[in-house]
């Protein structure tokens, strides 16, 4: 129990390390692959029977889309595509609360796909914004 204990805390500080140095960028990218594990997790339990600890995973996933994902959604500068965001959080949100409820893993399938599509998205946006800072520098050359 110690030698997990002490594992999970080492696991802990690697995150907030990760996060503390983490570009805004980034740190979404860490928001969908905390919601995709929590959910793994989720998945997990819901097979091994643990309603508990599924329940628990859920949870976290929820939080992370809710209080993390959907809560920094800027709406002024993000126009329809921030509201369309919002509108699918809360959608990911009610499927997982209805997962939970029916210990259903087609559902968490489903949001997990969705995260899955949406971190692909943002990992783009990520790729064309360093291609587009080198290509001028390529260009003086």
């Amino acid at each position: 129990m110690f030698a997990r204990a002490s594992a999970n805390a080492y696991a802990q500080v690697g995150v907030q390390t990760g996060a503390m140095s983490a570009s805004p960028h980034k740190l979404i990218a860490m928001l969908y692959d905390g919601a995709r594990a929590a959910i793994a997790r989720a998945r997990f339990h819901l097979e091994g029977g643990n309603v508990a600890e599924r329940g628990n995973a859920i949870s976290k996933a929820i939080d992370i889309i809710d209080n993390g994902l959907r809560a920094v959604l800027d709406h002024d500068a993000g126009g329809e595509i921030s509201a369309n965001l919002e509108a699918l959080y809360e959608y990911m949100v009610r499927r997982l609360m209805l997962a939970n409820l029916r210990s259903d893993a087609a559902l968490l399938s489903e949001i997990d796909t969705l995260l899955e599509g949406l971190a692909s998205a943002w990992a783009q946006i990520d790729d064309a914004a360093a291609g587009a800072e080198r290509q001028p520098a390529l260009q003086d050359n």
